[in-house]
């Protein structure tokens, strides 16, 4: 190679890497940026919070507002609008503590924040949050996840508030999840677009064509291992539908697809794939593998009598035609409150 090309390779090479570092510095000011104008949005809500407070006057509120959005209009261009400082007042009161703020807002976006703060329900908030900051949420993804009621599908909303509390504190400070946190009921697969006559076959095959939206709805971590995992007991074959694992969790994960509700001995046969998984699947430092029977529907009294509820198989419905909100809405609240009832007995 000649000398002059050796020149021209190297400038390339230069050109890359002065082009790389531009990127980056730029997304780092453009982080930067956000956190501090997200920053300031919360000191105004919080400073106009504590001058509202101050004045007895039920009505005094709106004329603050009223005349601030003129003079700051005024002084500062658009984007002062009465609507957007209460906007900002909300996102005080939503988050009260400046050294959580602080934190949060090198992981979210303002956008981010205008999403959470119209969650009506602290608890719900506080999931949204760190679930959106830990997996890194796009404000899209946040705005699908509230759209389709993931905090009431998720295993977590079962649990006693103070409960639920304390396992997304672990998760925000050591980076710990619970599988409640990540195992759902029901899980919403209407992206598979199946027909109303169809078989298992079907199913898995409409669930390996779309993978990937899949793995979205099973939630962090999962990664695809085998379809139709071939186990051999006592000279007998048996095979799982699906095998996951999850490193959230660090286990493996067997899921079984049925048309049909569910039976009991849905869960015999699941025993038995986990108790092979564990013995000859299952690594060191890894955690006992975990099944996800996938059913039409499920009688609660018998997944509470066969105690499934504290072992390691997760009984879910699937839904391959998503339901109007309000309906689905209205089932999950009722799953909820049953759920905590029993744990209050």
């Amino acid at each position: 190679m000649t000398t002059k090309k050796l020149l021209v390779r190297s400038e390339q090479q230069l050109v890359g890497e002065i082009s790389q570092l531009i990127q980056t510095s730029k997304q780092r000011v453009a982080v930067t940026v956000n956190a501090e104008l997200t920053l300031l949005y919360w000191h105004i809500g919080q400073r106009i919070n504590q001058h509202i407070l101050n004045n007895e006057r039920a009505e005094y509120g709106k004329e603050v507002i009223k005349n601030l959005s003129k003079s700051l209009t005024e002084q500062f261009g658009k984007g002062w609008g009465k609507r957007h400082l209460s906007y900002l007042m909300q996102f005080a009161a939503a988050f009260p503590d400046p050294k959580i703020v602080h934190t949060l807002c090198a992981q979210l976006s303002w956008s981010h924040f205008k999403l959470i703060i119209a969650v009506d329900d602290p608890i719900k908030r506080d999931f949204y949050t760190t679930m959106a900051a830990q997996e890194r949420w796009s404000v899209r993804t946040l705005d699908n996840r509230i759209g389709s009621l993931l905090f009431e599908r998720t295993a977590i909303s079962k649990k006693p508030d103070e409960t639920i509390s304390q396992e997304l504190t672990l998760l925000r400070e050591k980076g710990e999840y619970n599988q409640s946190m990540i195992l759902k009921d029901p899980y919403i697969l209407d992206f598979l677009e199946l027909n109303d006559r169809y078989l298992e076959k079907d199913l898995e095959d409409a669930i390996l064509r779309e993978v990937e939206q899949f793995l979205l709805e099973l939630g962090a971590g999962f990664t695809f291992i085998a379809r139709q995992k071939r186990i051999q007991i006592d000279n007998d074959d048996f095979y799982i539908d699906l095998l996951f694992y999850n490193r959230k969790l660090k286990r493996l994960i067997a899921i079984e697809l049925k048309t049909e509700a569910f039976k009991h001995s849905h869960k015999s046969q699941m025993e038995l794939y986990l108790a092979w998984l564990a013995k000859y699947e299952q690594e060191e430092g890894e955690n006992p593998p975990l099944g996800i029977i996938l059913c039409t529907s499920k009688k609660q009294e018998q997944v509470e009598l066969l105690d499934l509820n504290h072992s390691d198989i997760h009984i879910a419905e699937y839904m391959t035609v998503l339901p109007s909100k309000e309906i689905l809405e209205q089932r999950l609240h009722l799953a909820v409150s049953r759920a905590k009832e029993r744990l209050a007995k």
